[in-house]
């Protein structure tokens, strides 16, 4: 009976959502997609559920208020991310995935009554990871731009005793980079062809707020001022390669605690295998006894 209702209900508010959406004349959901696809930085296609969800959060984000701060702090981190959302988006994108999971309780509490904790944990979980994404996307950014740098100054030092102009460094260095360090070098150049050249460079670094890149551009900084950068970039570049081999020796370290349950395994399969020849052994010793 419980069934009934709820599949009633269902194919209810699926009919009146589309009479709804025909009479107001909102986008299909293949005009969304399509829209959230050419704003993507990314090559991934969108799927059908980011449509919907994306559809609802736009509209629910008419509801939510942020303060200045909060507003400006994560209208800051969605851009330097590569995010194209405004925050109050952002913020109902989650509470929009979170709401869908909250959705299972209501059918479990009929079918399975104990499954309903788990789903609002479940939902509470999808919220936090969804406000955490942005901040992980910039944190993911930031260290590959870092793990760049050593090349990136090495570069530089080089370049600096045939030219001191900072901004043909930096084209000549995008043809090789990385794709999160291109993508930044893009957005640089086109900022120093367009305005001052300092300034760029400060926003490049305020937009990554990495510490191994504020040295970085402060030796350009100091470059464009005429001073010599090349015994700067020079010690630079041996600080950070001391610092990649760090970092390769914790990666290193990280390794065999990764492969230890492997090595149980094996440990496992090798005395199963001396106990199976033993136990045949025994075996065979007991039925010549008897």
């Amino acid at each position: 009976m419980y069934g009934i209702l709820f599949f009633s209900g269902l194919l209810f508010a699926a009919g009146a959502y589309f009479i709804s959406a025909g009479l107001l004349n909102l986008p299909t959901l293949a005009t969304t997609r399509a829209v959230i696809q050419a704003g993507r930085t990314d090559k991934r296609k969108t799927k059908n559920f980011e449509s919907v969800v994306l559809e609802l959060a736009s509209r629910l984000s008419k509801l939510i208020r942020l303060d200045k701060y909060k507003r400006r702090k994560t209208e800051a981190t969605l851009k330097s991310a590569g995010i194209q959302m405004t925050p109050e988006t952002f913020m109902a994108k989650a509470i929009v995935k979170a709401g869908f999971a909250a959705l299972g309780i209501l059918p479990a509490f009929y079918i399975f009554p104990l499954l309903c904790p788990v789903l609002m944990f479940l939902s509470i979980a999808i919220y936090f990871k969804e406000i955490m994404s942005a901040d992980e996307a910039l944190k993911k950014k930031r260290n590959e731009i870092e793990y760049e740098l050593p090349r990136f100054v090495s570069t530089v030092a080089q370049q600096l005793k045939a030219t001191r102009d900072v901004l043909s460094i930096l084209e000549k260095y995008r043809q090789t980079a990385g794709t999160n360090m291109r993508n930044e070098l893009d957005i640089t150049i086109a900022d120093m062809q367009s305005g001052n050249l300092e300034t760029a460079l400060v926003r490049f670094e305020s937009r990554m707020g990495s510490a191994m890149l504020s040295d970085v551009v402060r030796g350009l900084v100091g470059v464009i001022r005429g001073d010599n950068g090349v015994n700067y970039f020079e010690l630079l570049a041996h600080d950070f390669k001391q610092f990649e081999i760090q970092r390769l020796k914790l990666l290193a370290m990280k390794r065999p605690g990764k492969i230890r349950k492997y090595s149980f395994f094996m440990l496992a399969c090798f005395i199963l295998m001396y106990l199976g020849i033993l136990f045949m052994e025994i075996m065979t010793a007991l039925s010549g006894l008897f």
